[in-house]
């Protein structure tokens, strides 16, 4: 055998171990060493100088952080990973300053919500009971907002619905145009305006106070948030799956129908459950149309009702240490009213999504 061909069999050296752009890593749990260390710091600089205000220690906390995150990154792994660090660094601290504030809300709510907060509160009305004294519920509230809501939701979410199908389905050319605009238009109205607008027909027909008026108002407050999203959420859905099924000769129609709402119809669920959080803690336009009362009404459509946000108002408006009570009570139910419907629109668009398989 030749030189040549013993140095064609001699064996290939393994590769050599693959080479990262720095050897040096900080630790994983150095992002919460490193937030213990501020927060410690900001506590200790907060104290020192007789600052009492709890935000201003968070807030030199959260600088600390952020300062102290780039330069150990920096004498550590490098600039360019620093940078990337101090990027993360930045997020992490608006999401806490984001959460600190609901968190607080939340848990003020509950603290002083829970006092009065019993079967007893939820099975009973104000009738007989004067504001500034104990007892009472808000059992005439609730069944009101679940009255005027529905009724609302009924209204809108058909309207809504249909408009944003014509939008993206159908709609081209001017009149496509103004829809969009007065649908912008319409998202940024402020609730007295709907209620004003729909106070200033009530009054030209004479009709008297009543849940359904409340609704109408609410309805257009909704309707510009069902449109947005369901339009949003539509143009989501890839036009592969339309032009498959009209190549099937499936009608244009029915291609929306069974093909396209059923691709999207999570997010039209939490969309329209926005416009419905949107919309239940408004108190501007049943004050105005539909003044509220302290006696059970069970009939939208006749009376006085009451509501969740317009009993909470004149509960505070009374100012005894018991309204004070049934307010924080009533913005409690109010907050899991909110939270159940999220739930359960979450689960019925879990439920009715299409099924993915492999």
């Amino acid at each position: 055998m030749s030189h040549a061909a013993v140095q064609d069999a001699a064996p290939i050296p393994a590769a050599a171990p693959h080479q990262t752009l720095s050897s040096k890593h900080l630790p994983r749990w150095s992002p919460a060493g490193i937030a213990v260390l501020a927060i410690a710091l900001g506590a200790g600089i907060g104290a020192v100088a007789g600052w009492h205000s709890k935000v201003q220690w968070g807030l030199i906390a959260a600088l600390l952080f952020v300062v102290i995150t780039y330069a150990v990154s920096t004498a550590v792994e490098g600039k360019r990973q620093a940078k990337d660090r101090i990027a993360t660094s930045l997020v992490w601290v608006c999401f806490v300053l984001a959460v600190i504030p609901l968190a607080s809300l939340i848990w003020e709510t509950v603290k002083r919500g829970s006092k009065v907060l019993d079967l007893n509160f939820l099975n009973h009305s104000m009738a007989g009971v004067a504001s500034f004294q104990p007892g009472g519920g808000v059992y005439h509230a609730l069944i009101g907002t679940l009255e005027q809501v529905g009724l609302a939701t009924l209204i809108s979410v058909p309207i809504g619905l249909l408009t944003a199908i014509y939008l993206v389905e159908y709609g081209k050319g001017a009149l496509a145009k103004a829809v969009t605009f007065f649908v912008d238009v319409m998202t940024g109205i402020p609730s007295i305006v709907a209620g004003l607008f729909i106070l200033t027909i009530v009054l030209m027909l004479g009709l008297e106070p009543a849940g359904y008026l409340g609704s109408l108002a609410l309805a257009i407050l909704m309707i510009p948030v069902v449109v947005r999203s369901t339009e949003e959420m539509l143009k989501l859905v890839p036009n592969e799956l339309r032009e498959a099924s009209l190549a099937l000769g499936i009608p244009k129609w029915r291609t929306i129908l069974k093909v396209v709402l059923p691709t999207a119809i999570g997010g039209i669920t939490t969309g329209v459950m926005l416009a419905v959080a949107r919309v239940a803690g408004e108190t501007a336009p049943i004050m105005l149309l539909v003044f509220g009362s302290p006696m059970i009404n069970t009939n939208p459509f006749e009376g006085a009702q009451s509501s969740l946000p317009f009993y909470i108002w004149d509960q505070y408006r009374v100012g005894s240490e018991a309204s004070y009570d049934r307010a924080w009570a009533a913005a409690l139910v109010l907050i899991a009213f909110v939270m159940i419907l999220n739930l359960v629109a979450r689960g019925i668009a879990r439920w009715k999504a299409p099924k993915t398989g492999r």
